[in-house]
């Protein structure tokens, strides 16, 4: 059932002041993005909106709708002018994990490693790309802890003696080492010493 725009309006005036962020999960036609803007003209406000909507209308309908609020729409006498304003459209790619629950790997190693990286809560500054200087799996690196993300599409990965010793991080020196691979041969009494954490992909992967 379309949302009457006058009722959204209200509530809007009455819940909301004039720099409010307004999340509509369910955003049908677009009413709430309508009432958004509508409002903006009105009181000049800096109101915002994030419209989320799963069914296949979210283009041709929700997203027009707010295209023609903005930009004004008709012709010569009946002619409704724009409220102005502005929004980003984005679809949801690719799920990260199959129903197996491995990893996706048609989203892409970039998206892999970009998802590790924010589940690891690894600040921007200290992220590293695959071509950095140290190694192609290090994800981020400080002198406490570097994350390294080991992993390889076409096969099996091992966390052992051999391929500690292709790690190196220059100048740094990191005091522990969080590392994700499919397997590892390292003995708790080892990881324990050198303060190296193992997380098993795809198990130990964090869920959002």
């Amino acid at each position: 059932t379309p949302k009457p725009i006058g009722f959204l309006e209200r509530i809007l005036q009455i819940a909301t002041d004039q720099d409010a962020i307004i999340l509509d999960s369910f955003a049908g036609s677009g009413t709430t993005a309508h009432a958004v803007l509508k409002l903006n003209a009105q009181d000049g406000g800096n109101r915002r909106f994030i419209l989320i909507e799963m069914m296949d209308y979210a283009e041709n309908i929700t997203a027009e709708r707010v295209r023609r609020v903005i930009n004004g729409y008709g012709q010569d006498n009946k002619k409704v002018a724009g409220l102005g304003g502005g929004f980003d459209y984005y679809t949801i790619g690719q799920p990260l994990f199959l129903d197996n629950d491995n990893l996706n790997e048609a989203v892409g190693i970039n998206t892999i490693r970009d998802y590790i990286t924010y589940s690891e809560g690894i600040p921007t500054h200290e992220q590293t790309t695959p071509d950095n200087p140290y190694n192609p799996y290090v994800l981020g690196l400080n002198r406490e802890v570097a994350w390294v993300f080991f992993y390889e599409q076409e096969r099996t990965t091992t966390l052992d003696i051999d391929f500690l010793g292709t790690l190196q991080f220059g100048q740094q020196k990191p005091n522990s080492l969080i590392v994700y691979a499919d397997k590892c041969l390292l003995s708790q009494e080892f990881m324990r010493k050198y303060n190296i954490r193992f997380k098993k992909i795809p198990r130990d992967i964090t869920r959002f």
